[in-house]
């Protein structure tokens, strides 16, 4: 199966039919583009990690240097989860999937999936699951 060719000033509308193969290309294009900016990020962070330990002379540079190095590495820890998440986005894409409510079936919306490509839930089921944790946090 080809992908549609994607005109360069292409966003999905509400106005055209939800996930038409266009659309579907759009979104597909746009997360391929997200993954790859994260693997490129991600692989300069081991550049620089391999570039050596932390050689500050100073005790409170070292330790700065350390706690950058922690962040750094807690970061590309949830990029790596951000990585499988698109994965999984593409998975749904190439099943056909992509775009509905695993929960409802509904349609999640081009303003959400713009704002979120990865989203599984629309809009109210991702409300719902939020107040059903809040709940089980407040008892």
């Amino acid at each position: 199966m080809s992908s549609p060719i994607l005109p360069p000033d292409y966003r999905p509308s509400e106005d055209e039919p939800y996930m038409s193969p266009v659309m579907t290309e759009y979104f597909r294009q746009k997360l391929l583009q997200w993954r790859s900016e994260l693997l490129k990020e991600s692989t300069e962070t081991l550049v620089n990690l391999q570039d050596g330990g932390i050689q500050e002379p100073d005790i409170a540079d070292r330790a700065s240097a350390e706690t950058d190095r922690s962040l750094e590495l807690r970061t590309r820890d949830r990029e790596r989860k951000l990585i499988s998440k698109i994965d999984e986005a593409i998975e749904r894409i190439e099943l056909g999937e992509y775009g509905y409510c695993e929960e409802t079936g509904e349609p999640i919306g081009v303003r959400r999936l713009e704002a979120r490509p990865i989203a599984t839930l629309s809009v109210e089921a991702q409300e719902r699951h939020e107040r059903i944790e809040r709940t089980q946090r407040d008892d």
